[in-house]
C-alpha cells in the first residue's frame, strides 16, 4: 500500500528529514516504488512535483529534501499502484480547483466498489488517469460542491467535516481507505486500516501524527526565514509510519482530523 507524508504549520516550513525518510521506505524489498508526488501549497496555487521514478532513486525528490518550497501546507505519498499503471496521470497528490481554491488528495488503499467506479460523464469533475484513488477525489469534490458557501466561500468546516465521514463510512465497504485532502484551508486527514508487515493483515493503525513546537521540529523540517509576526512556530505532521524515533501517537480507526497552521481545529469519529 501506499504511504503518506502530510504536514500544516503555523509559520512556513520545507520538508527535509521527514521527506527524506518518506523517500527511503520506497526502497528493496518495498513495494512502494511505482512513483512518488508531493504538493506545497503557496498562497492561492499550489507547487506540485511528480515522477514515476521510485522516491529514493529521484533526483528531483533529493533536490526537494535541500531545496524545496516552504509551506504551511503539505500533501504527499510513495505509491504502491494497485490500480492504474506507472504513468503519470495516475500519480498524485490529485489537484482540481473548486470554489476558487485548489484541492489536493491523496490515498492509500485498494478501493473497490461503485463509488470509485461509476460512471461520471457529465460531471465537472472528471479522472484523467484510472486509479481508485483520484475517482474517490472526484466523487469526493462533487458531494463538496454541493455545499452551501458561506461568506469566506467555503462550506462551513461542520458541513465539510460531515461530507468527509460520510465518505469515510463508504470506504468501509470498499477496502482500505486511509486519505489526506486540502482545499487550501484546512488539512483533512482520515486514518481506517492498512498491511501491517509484522503480523501480515489489514488492521488499525493506518496513519501517525507528531504534533511539536520548533525545537522538536527541527530535525525534521526547516523553518523558512519568513518574519514572523503572531507567536511561535506549531507543526503537525501525519505520516504512514513514523518517520523518526519521536513519539509519534497513531491515529485511531475511523478517525477525522482537520487542520489549520498546526492545530486541530476539528474531529470526528465514523
Amino acid at each position: 500500500m501506499c504511504e503518506l507524508l502530510a504536514m500544516s504549520c503555523r509559520h512556513p516550513a520545507r520538508l527535509t528529514f521527514s521527506l527524506a525518510a518518506l523517500a527511503a521506505r520506497a526502497q528493496h524489498p518495498s513495494s512502494n516504488r511505482d512513483g512518488w508526488g508531493i504538493a506545497f501549497y503557496q498562497g492561492a496555487d499550489v507547487a506540485l512535483y511528480r515522477d514515476t521514478q521510485p522516491a529514493d532513486n529521484s533526483p528531483l525528490l533529493d533536490w526537494l529534501t535541500h531545496s524545496g518550497p516552504a509551506t504551511q501546507t503539505a500533501i504527499g505519498y510513495i505509491r504502491h499502484g494497485t490500480q492504474g499503471g506507472v504513468t503519470l496521470a495516475n500519480t498524485g497528490p490529485f489537484l482540481r480547483e473548486l470554489n476558487g481554491r485548489i484541492h489536493t488528495f491523496a490515498h492509500n488503499g485498494n478501493l473497490r466498489c461503485a463509488m470509485t467506479t461509476r460512471d461520471t460523464a457529465g460531471d465537472r469533475f472528471q479522472p484523467i488517469g484510472n486509479t481508485d484513488s483520484e475517482r474517490a477525489f472526484c466523487t469526493l469534490l462533487a458531494m463538496i460542491a454541493t455545499l452551501p458557501l458561506q461568506g469566506d466561500g467555503l462550506p462551513s468546516l461542520a458541513a465539510r467535516l460531515s461530507t468527509l465521514a460520510a465518505m469515510a463510512r463508504q470506504f468501509r465497504d470498499c477496502g482500505p481507505g486511509n486519505f489526506v485532502y486540502a482545499d487550501g484551508d484546512v488539512l483533512f486527514v482520515h486514518a481506517a486500516r492498512r498491511y501491517q508487515d509484522a503480523t501480515g493483515e489489514i488492521a488499525p493503525p493506518a496513519l501517525h501524527a507528531f504534533a511539536c513546537d520548533e525545537n522538536e521540529a527541527r530535525d525534521m523540517i526547516c523553518e523558512s526565514e519568513s518574519p514572523r509576526t503572531d507567536g511561535e512556530q506549531r507543526v503537525v505532521l501525519i505520516a504512514t509510519v513514523p518517520l523518526s524515533d519521536r513519539p509519534w501517537r497513531a491515529i485511531a480507526r475511523g478517525e477525522i482530523l482537520a487542520l489549520r497552521h498546526g492545530e486541530i481545529v476539528g474531529r470526528l469519529t465514523v
